[in-house]
């Protein structure tokens, strides 16, 4: 079922008016994998009318007043992907295309679109119902954070959007209480996972340093951010103040984390799997063709790569839907127009976090100075048993052909899984390789690895060994996708040499998939580009700041040259300091 995008849609309901109306930065995509939607079917499956205004004009007020105001609230998105991240490469340079624009031209999302469209807003409805902010953008920047774009540390967004409430991480049990609340005309200040502004700070909660502080001090802004980075597990995290200007930003502890049986019913909602008519007739939306005929099985990451921002968004802990739901999800799917057999994707942020957890997380909340997977935790038991389970009834749904893994695995997690490890990775490549499997090994060298969390090159390299082995021993020529990275902090021009003799000689590859570090905001490594300094340890880093010298990282592994004779050559003052 589409939510309503016009005023005849609108009337069509026999709805006069919406409770609340969704703006966002994509082309309505009404999916199961398009946060927008999700939400939009979560309120409606309460019994609220919610209407959704798609990548509205910010210039004029002809989109955003097509549905009237809303008599709750205003939802605000900027879409599935930080805007500034889907406008500019990691070069800063504009990006052309947009895969959740309709024709794909980037065209139709502003800039900071959040604030755009809470601007926009305020702009057509005077004293309008309060403005709700939500999604990865939101979540990103609920405190005072570096941006790479300005290269300068911001207020909250809640703060520059002037908006009333902000809600972080996934967002299903805040905004139906904001919803149930406002309906109420009750007070929201204490509801989980959200932000507000306040003339004082909230008592019980932990005081960050200043804005004002941390613009001036990096050092005050390691701090903040490491207080920051530490409370957001449900089960362990107190809530946070910041003065920003004459107020202060409050945010509360997370939300709760669903559990199976709440996660099964977000999924069981009626999504259409497609483009809103409205947007269809506009041009075809690529991103579709990646999420159409894929299953998500679980939310979340304790992987907690520092470059990351799943962490942030969706939690440490991984909350796994039932068997049950995932199956009467593939059978919906062999009934959606156009498919032809072939699930694209079943998995997560990592595929195969599926069913693993540690129990004691579970109960008590994730350990402090401690990870799960770098450094290795013995505390996590690593066992595939219930993903092999799930898998093998996907491959017996009538109508399926074949399910594909294709949103990548940790390969050492398979490595030490001791108890079905090795069928697992035999699973896979017997049954779930479309050509190629994903891995993310993004560097090999031992001191950039270190600074990305990201586990040792051994595990790659007995993980291609086992792979490559499987593949002899089944008869399948089947290849395993690298993704690298170039320019991280700590990452100098001698790593990516390192990087790309071991490409040549150990993975025997010209490596097609190596992008350049991009500072999201609110990551460990974004801290690290901006301070300089690693912030477990307090060594300074060398930080590639310069663009030639960025785009120079990544040709040296791509064209396979070694570094002196790459034709994107380093300033001579870089020159000289990497040859002493």
């Amino acid at each position: 079922m589409f939510l309503p995008t016009t005023l005849e849609e609108m009337k069509k309901s026999g709805w006069e008016s919406l409770d609340i109306i969704l703006v966002t930065g994509d082309a309505y995509i009404d999916s199961p994998h398009i946060g927008v939607a999700v939400i939009g079917h979560v309120l409606a499956g309460a019994g609220y009318r919610v209407g959704i205004i798609a990548q509205p004009d910010a210039k004029s007020g002809e989109d955003i007043t097509r549905l009237g105001e809303p008599r709750l609230f205003w939802g605000i998105t900027a879409g599935s992907v930080d805007s500034m991240v889907a406008n500019y490469t990691a070069l800063k340079k504009r990006r052309h295309s947009d895969d959740f624009t309709p024709g794909g031209e980037n065209t139709r999302r502003p800039d900071r679109a959040t604030i755009a469209y809470a601007n926009l807003i305020r702009r057509h409805f005077k004293n309008t119902k309060p403005l709700v902010l939500g999604g990865i953008e939101a979540s990103l920047r609920r405190i005072a954070h570096y941006d790479y774009w300005d290269n300068a540390v911001r207020r909250s967004l809640l703060f520059d959007s002037k908006a009333d409430i902000l809600v972080y991480g996934m967002g299903e049990k805040a905004v139906l209480e904001i919803a149930r609340r406002l309906e109420q005309e009750e007070n929201v200040q204490d509801i989980r996972g959200i932000c507000y502004r306040a003339k004082e700070p909230k008592e019980g909660h932990i005081l960050l340093p200043s804005y004002e502080s941390v613009k001036e001090n990096k050092s005050k802004f390691t701090e903040m951010f490491q207080l920051f980075y530490a409370n957001n597990d449900p089960l362990t995290a107190r809530g946070l103040c910041q003065q920003q200007d004459s107020r202060y930003l409050i945010q509360n502890p997370p939300a709760y984390n669903p559990s199976e049986k709440e996660l099964d019913a977000i999924y069981d909602l009626p999504f259409e799997r497609d483009v809103h008519p409205h947007y269809k007739k506009q041009g075809e939306v690529r991103a579709l063709d990646t999420i159409k005929f894929s299953i998500t099985t679980h939310r979340g990451c304790y992987g907690e790569c520092n470059f990351c921002s799943i962490t942030v968004h969706q939690g440490k802990t991984i909350t796994s839907r039932s068997a049950a739901g995932i199956l009467r999800e593939a059978k919906a799917l062999t009934q959606v127009a156009g498919f032809k057999g072939y699930i694209t994707d079943v998995g997560g942020p990592t595929a195969n976090m599926y069913g693993i957890e540690c129990d004691k997380k579970l109960s008590k909340g994730t350990c402090k100075n401690k990870r799960c997977l770098y450094p290795e935790c013995k505390q996590l038991k690593v066992d595939h048993s219930r993903q092999r389970v799930l898998l093998r009834a996907l491959r017996g749904v009538p109508g399926i052909k074949k399910v594909f893994i294709a949103s990548g695995i940790r390969y050492d997690m398979v490595l030490r899984d001791t108890v079905c490890g090795a069928a697992y990775l035999e699973d896979v490549v017997e049954h779930h390789v479309s050509g190629q499997l994903k891995i993310a090994p993004e560097h090999t060298e031992e001191a950039v690895l270190k600074r990305m969390g990201k586990p040792d090159k051994k595990y790659l390299q007995l993980f291609k060994k086992d792979f490559d082995a499987l593949n002899k021993k089944i008869g399948k020529k089947q290849f395993l996708t690298y993704y690298l990275m170039a320019a991280h902090p700590g990452c100098d021009a001698r790593a990516m040499d390192k990087l790309r003799v071991f490409t040549a000689q150990e993975l025997r590859i010209t490596p097609e998939q190596v992008q350049i570090f991009t500072p999201l905001p609110s990551t460990y490594s974004t801290l690290m580009y901006y301070t300089g300094k690693d912030p477990f340890t307090g060594e300074d880093l060398f930080v590639e700041r310069d663009m030639k010298g960025k785009e120079y990282q990544k040709a040296m592994v791509v064209t396979g040259s070694r570094w002196r004779r790459v034709s994107i050559k380093p300033h001579k003052t870089r020159q000289r300091r990497m040859s002493s």
